[in-house]
């Protein structure tokens, strides 16, 4: 199986690398100081797993180079999605699968825009991890893995083809999980949360989920994550915000969400990827979400400053 890595960032880094250390064909979609980065002195990885390195990692600047592949891993931003989607037209083959990792809920929607639903699958992954270089990253949280499967969540052949392939490395899990549109739902529910009230608040797991008051806005907001759910007709369990909140509680004090960190250090963030939509489906669905409109509103401004949409 010949697979594609499009970003090499924290998510595609990790995994990418992970795949490429167990033997498999394993291509990357870089640029700039990363792919410069990749050719030098190859990919580097400092994992709770255990660290690790693929000295000589398959690296290309343009799709065209690359070729079709059998399967497209996903793993740019959620908010760089739509516009790299139309690029990678020559990755895209007769038999090509598209697996999409981003955070939130809008990225199988944008894809169908550019290429047949049949050809992308649902998927997610579960990790703590950042790149705190080009090519490097730095793997802090959580045991790494991969959920995947079919939007009807039929049994097919790529998906055990997949499993089997991502089965062989090791310091990550793949699954087929009996519902996708589910754990992706509960997957948004546990980060978009984290990033949207540490981003709010400043600080990091450790101290939101201690002091009474940020603890309560956490909950909230998973609250209304899973009651959106529902509304929308996914069958999320309604005790899931709970169960939520308890896993938080076994993390490490010091972790931060992704969509946190970009948007306390001033860099483009998911904020439109993750939160807006929650804030968009609610007045949809007529369902009231005051914790994420309120939040959203907030840090909103920071983000469009962020991604240069307001100047000075």
């Amino acid at each position: 199986m010949r697979i594609a890595i499009v970003g090499v960032g924290a998510v595609g880094g990790y995994f990418g690398g992970r795949l490429a250390q167990a033997g498999a064909d394993v291509r990357f979609l870089a640029r700039g100081e990363t792919l410069e980065a990749m050719r030098s002195r190859g990919l580097r990885v400092r994992s709770i797993e255990g660290d690790f390195e693929v000295a000589s990692p398959s690296a290309f600047a343009t799709p065209e180079e690359m070729g079709p592949a059998d399967l497209v891993v996903l793993a740019v931003k959620a908010t760089q999605v739509r516009s790299i989607a139309p690029s990678l037209a020559p990755l895209v083959g007769p038999k090509t699968t598209i697996l999409p990792l981003q955070n939130g809920l809008d990225t199988p929607t944008v894809l169908r825009e550019f290429y047949p639903p049949e050809k992308i699958i649902g998927g997610l992954s579960k990790i703590f991890a950042a790149r705190v270089e080009p090519a490097t990253i730095e793997h802090m949280g959580l045991s790494p893995s991969i959920e995947l499967g079919e939007w009807d969540n039929r049994s097919s052949d790529r998906v055990r083809a997949i499993l089997d392939t991502f089965g062989a490395a090791e310091g990550m899990t793949t699954i087929n999980p009996p519902q996708i549109d589910v754990a992706i739902w509960e997957k948004v529910l546990y980060v978009e949360p984290l990033g949207l009230v540490g981003a709010a608040v400043r600080e990091p797991i450790g101290v939101v989920r201690t002091i009474p008051e940020s603890r309560d806005l956490l909950h909230a907001a998973m609250r209304e994550v899973v009651e959106l759910g529902i509304a929308r007709g996914v069958p999320l369990d309604a005790d899931l915000a709970d169960r939520a909140a308890e896993r938080i509680d076994q993390l490490n004090p010091a972790q931060t969400a992704s969509m946190h960190r970009d948007l306390v250090e001033g860099r483009p963030s998911e904020l439109e990827a993750q939160s807006a939509p929650i804030v968009l489906y609610a007045k949809e669905a007529g369902v009231s979400v005051p914790v994420h409109a309120a939040l959203y509103a907030a840090l909103r401004p920071a983000d469009l400053r962020a991604h240069g949409l307001i100047r000075d």
